[in-house]
């Protein structure tokens, strides 16, 4: 028995632990390279990470909701060959489709490519900063090696290659897309249970599909014989159940509905919130403005072209960008020198960050190099950055780096926010929502699109002066579109 322990690898910039959110395989399932093992959450995104051996299943370190350190033992495999049965090698079956084949529904098995040929002891492929080993000198990602997937020893006697790779009840379920576990996820479907129809027993989306709609479609028990528990949790990694004395709080005297962890993204935001109260002396600007000239433009410029037609919130980034070109200090940083002195760090540019919600909480992706695109070209960052985030997928770099935030509060329904500052950065502009109002124009009362611009800025790098310098040229711009627009 040859077991190698695979630790948790480094996901991202400046991340140091993880928390791992479920289990994809268990104590005696056979792996293969690169097969997603677990999916665990940082503060940035939700991941699957792939297991760098192939063999057999011997110890998960950790149990669902457990945090674990980066380095933290996360899987033990078992690489040898005790039963004379090499162990697996390559990504998936041999002529498995791949990620982009797979991501279509209904594709003819038969049609899909054949994996080229890999490295011996791993495929090169990369998740966020780490790799297998076996990439090569070349640099390129290397893909797994032709070979024939493992099977029972009788299945290969018979030469049921196919049936025997569905059915094993100790091998982990043949699934190398992550498209196909999140739709036998959202439809409640065991993917253990599915019965493959690709090659080898290569689970396909249409396999999933046909699954849920069967009326047998609930889990299935795993047999007696195959049956491996997983290790049992940390009393401090799940949350306990609420009984007897425990369910009545003491100091209210009211029944505990249950107690949920701050972890994962939730813990993320509390420490920066925190340190960002604890750190920045912030003070607060705002101003009322009237956008009916922006709302106007906005509607016209659709009218012309409904495909490109930049939104308003990629409209006011450009006045902000504008802004900031004139007034960079609200864009900078303040760091502190070994010898404990403070300086003000100036960017020749600005990376634009802007509050995304999500299920997993507040993040801020950001526009990087903002200031060098023009009204569309934020509206197309706006609405990419906007679908990854929500979706998990946005990168470490993409959710780190911003020089100044928006916060575009107002599709809460909410007019007004005294934000808080996105630590290190030094300010935050919100925007509430715009909503017809009565406003005094030309000495007449009207109706007017009315919404309010905060500031909340970082006292230590500028003054008033300066803060209220910046939010009176954005609301200047909002208030005159196309003057301005014809400057920038």
């Amino acid at each position: 028995m040859t077991v190698k322990t695979f630790t948790l690898p480094d996901l991202g910039e400046g991340l140091t632990e993880a928390e791992l959110v479920t289990w994809l395989v268990q104590v005696g399932d056979t792996v293969a390279v690169d097969q997603p093992i677990a999916e665990v959450e940082t503060a940035k995104s939700a991941v699957e990470v792939p297991c760098p051996f192939a063999g057999t299943v011997h110890q998960l370190h950790g149990a669902s909701g457990q945090t674990l350190d980066v380095g933290a033992p996360l899987i033990s495999v078992d690489t040898g060959a005790g039963d004379g049965v090499p162990a697996p090698q390559g990504g998936g079956p041999k002529g498995g489709q791949t990620y982009r084949e797979e991501e279509r529904a209904g594709v003819d098995p038969a049609a899909a490519p054949e994996a080229a040929a890999g490295a011996e002891d791993g495929s090169g492929s990369v998740l966020i900063g780490y790799g297998t080993p076996g990439g090569g000198s070349s640099g390129r990602r290397r893909r797994p090696k032709k070979a024939l997937s493992v099977v029972p020893a009788q299945a290969a006697a018979t030469g049921a290659a196919h049936d025997a790779m569905a059915s094993a009840p100790r091998l982990a379920p043949t699934v190398i897309s992550p498209i196909v576990r999140k739709l036998a996820k959202d439809r409640g479907v065991d993917i253990s249970t599915v019965r493959g129809s690709g090659p080898g027993g290569l689970i396909l989306r249409r396999d999933v599909v046909t699954a849920a709609a069967s009326p047998a479609a609930a889990p299935a028990a795993a047999p007696p014989s195959a049956a491996v528990p997983a290790p049992s949790p940390p009393s401090a990694a799940v949350p306990a159940a609420v009984s007897g004395a425990e369910a009545v709080d003491a100091r209210t005297g009211l029944e505990v509905a249950g107690r949920v962890p701050v972890s994962g993204v939730r813990k993320v935001i509390a420490e920066a919130m925190t340190r960002s109260r604890t750190e920045i002396p912030e003070a607060t600007v705002w101003v009322d403005v009237d956008a009916t000239e922006l709302v106007e433009l906005r509607a016209a410029l659709k009218a012309r072209d409904p495909e490109n037609a930049p939104g308003l919130m990629a409209l006011i980034a450009r006045f902000v960008l504008a802004g900031l070109a004139r007034y960079p200090d609200l864009a900078a940083r303040i760091e502190t020198r070994e010898d404990g002195g403070q300086e003000i760090v100036r960017f020749d540019g600005v990376n634009l960050g802007f509050a995304a919600q999500t299920d997993r909480g507040l993040v801020v992706p950001n526009i990087r190099g903002a200031h060098r695109l023009s009204a569309r070209g934020l509206d197309a960052e706006l609405k990419r950055l906007t679908e990854r985030a929500r979706s998990g997928k946005a990168s470490p770099a993409e959710l780190s780096g911003s020089t100044f935030t928006l916060n575009n509060y107002g599709v809460f329904g909410t007019d007004g926010a005294a934000a808080i500052i996105n630590h290190p950065e030094v300010a935050i502009l919100g925007i509430g929502r715009i909503i017809d109002r009565p406003w005094v124009v030309d000495g007449q009362l009207a109706v007017r699109k009315l919404t309010q611009l905060s500031l909340a800025f970082d006292h230590r790098v500028c003054d008033g002066g300066v803060a209220g310098g910046f939010l009176r040229m954005v609301a200047d711009a909002v208030e005159n579109p196309v003057s301005v627009l014809a400057d920038l």
